[in-house]
């Protein structure tokens, strides 16, 4: 399943999911030694190789292999939707793309592909090393495979590469502004005209001639008197079809489908507002991981996570730390759970992030989650660098860039980063909500309300006054059936302790704009030294609920205070 719902009706588009024969293989590839190579495994797609008995704990290069065919000779479509986290792409022996990072879709045009069979390899690496910046040994397992759909489009000849819409006004009174890109990867220019419907009203183009290889963008700013608004209490959706027809017989050539909420995102006089009224996020940071399907979680899974959020009374998710699934994306769109999306990059220090790739890795992360996801109603908050060195000088020429790079790409959510630094942090000033990671409780013997106070006053000191400010990571670790009276470290009581003492403190703060648990679910951690050898079982388990998605004692806690707020 590509998406929670159907994205073309014109365009020939399928996904080509389901299983793919694999081989190990070690160092860089090449077409000719791939071919040699013998595939002795089969493994489902979307799916992490260590689902496989043998692959379990497996971290290096693979290839996977699968026959695919092409119904008509013309212009040809591969989209994948994630590779973790190095891909390399080989059509009929000849590689045609390259991609880094696992939590951003990328895809890639074969001009002219002939009817028939043809052979896909997909070489993929998840080890760790100087080529790669982002993922590193983490507090978060970094799995190998195609984790995400793959889909095999063909196409006519030009084709909407992406249409962006920016809702503005207000309830009953909404506009919008669209931009749609269209895309000639034929080898001839072509006439085409293009039109788009959206909640009740058709928008028409001239038509437009698109040379071969040439992409343009066209669009304006119009009214939709039609429009209901979106919101978490109602998330109504309207449905964007964009076509292309043919300038000379006005047949049907392409199209592209999304789906739009008509809400508007602001953070002003210390609040955070969503359609024009302040409110309060609530939930909890959440990875992309389950101990029976890694990262490649399932729309049943996905869902399941979101019936218990919403369960506990929460309004938010903070995809920690990376863009997360389209279709998880979808499902809060569809339920009305609010999202803040981060870029890929937690815990680096200054010296790793003077590695000589970690500017271009964060680029093109930022600029494919923010593209990818740009029509998200849900998505109110981009967020960049969880807990890096945004307490230096050299770490804040990184804050300020990738922070400006997100506003050009998107000026109409505002931008936050989860600082730890207290009051060595620098940075604040270039963000539109200030925001703490602190733990205490757990870390430190600290008193929550105290300590937000503190908080509060290190953010005006530093650039942040006047901004809301969320509480955007805290929690305590509790083993799943570990119930013990004397509520020592490590019990579901002592983890239920903690949080209650934080949300009773965050609670009682009218300037706080949000609080999200560190975590929903435990997860997987990278095997490792140093600090990681701390997480037992290579685990981090501070989640209200365990891998399997167990409530432990914590849950009914939040959810009598989030019910409440």
């Amino acid at each position: 399943m590509e998406r929670m719902f159907r994205n073309h009706r014109v365009r020939s588009s399928r996904t080509i999911d389901g299983l793919w024969e694999f081989a190990k293989t070690e160092g860089a590839p090449s077409a000719t030694g791939l071919g040699r190579l013998g595939f002795d495994y089969r493994l489902m797609v979307p799916g992490c190789w260590e689902a496989h008995p043998e692959l379990r704990t497996y971290r290096g290069q693979g290839v996977y292999r699968r026959r695919v065919r092409i119904e008509r000779s013309g212009p040809a479509r591969l989209e994948f939707k994630g590779v973790s986290h190095t891909a390399r792409v080989y059509w009929d022996g000849k590689e045609i793309a390259s991609h880094y990072n696992a939590y951003t879709a990328f895809s890639v045009i074969v001009p002219d592909a002939p009817a028939g069979e043809h052979e896909l390899l997909v070489w993929v690496d998840n080890s760790f090393g100087e080529f790669s910046s982002l993922h590193v040994p983490n507090d978060y397992y970094t799995y190998g495979g195609l984790i995400r759909p793959v889909v095999l489009e063909e196409l006519e000849g030009p084709f909407v590469e992406r249409a962006a819409f920016t809702p503005s006004g207000e309830d009953g009174a909404w506009k919008g502004r669209l931009a749609i890109t269209l895309a000639n990867p034929s080898a001839a220019a072509r006439e085409v005209r293009p039109e788009a419907e959206l909640a009740g009203c058709k928008l028409e183009w001239n038509p437009v001639r698109i040379e071969a290889g040439e992409t343009i963008v066209l669009g304006g700013e119009y009214d939709f008197p039609g429009a209901e608004t979106w919101s978490p209490e109602k998330p109504t959706l309207h449905e964007l079809s964009v076509r292309l027809l043919d300038g000379e017989t006005g047949r049907a050539i392409d199209d592209w489908i999304d789906r739009i909420g008509f809400r508007t995102v602001s953070a002003k006089n210390g609040r955070i507002q969503l359609n024009g009224r302040d409110i309060v996020l609530k939930g909890f940071n959440r990875h992309e991981d389950h101990p029976m399907a890694g990262a490649a979680l399932t729309p049943e899974l996905m869902n399941q996570d979101i019936d218990l959020m919403l369960d506990m009374g929460a309004n938010m998710v903070r995809t920690s730390h990376y863009p997360n699934d389209e279709r998880f994306l979808d499902l809060c769109d569809e339920r009305g759970l609010l999202v803040w999306e981060e870029n890929h990059a937690r815990g680096l220090s200054i010296e790793q992030m003077r590695n000589p790739n970690f500017v271009w890795q964060c680029e093109q992360v930022n600029r494919e989650m923010a593209t990818q996801h740009y029509n998200r109603p849900s998505i109110i908050v981009w967020a960049i660098l969880n807990e890096c060195a945004s307490d230096c000088e050299e770490g804040r020429v990184h804050y300020k860039r990738q922070l400006e790079q997100l506003r050009a790409l998107d000026s109409s959510r505002p931008l936050t980063f989860a600082s730890h630094h207290r009051e060595k942090e620098i940075c604040f000033d270039l963000a539109d909500i200030v925001s703490f990671n602190l733990y205490p409780g757990w870390y430190t013997d600290e008193d929550p309300g105290e300590l937000c106070d503190r908080a509060r006053g290190w953010a005006d000191a530093s650039g942040g006054a006047g901004k809301p400010m969320i509480m955007s990571e805290f929690g305590a670790d509790g083993y799943y059936g570990l119930r013990d009276p004397s509520r020592v470290r490590g019990t579901e009581e002592r983890q239920a302790d903690i949080l209650e003492a934080n949300l009773a403190a965050y609670a009682a703060r009218p300037y706080l704009s949000g609080m999200l648990i560190w975590q929903f679910c435990d997860c997987r951690v990278t095997e490792d030294t140093g600090w990681l050898l701390t997480r037992a079982g290579t685990q981090n388990s501070k989640g209200v609920v365990d891998r399997y998605r167990r409530p432990k004692l914590a849950y009914s806690v939040v959810r009598r205070y989030f019910r409440s707020i």
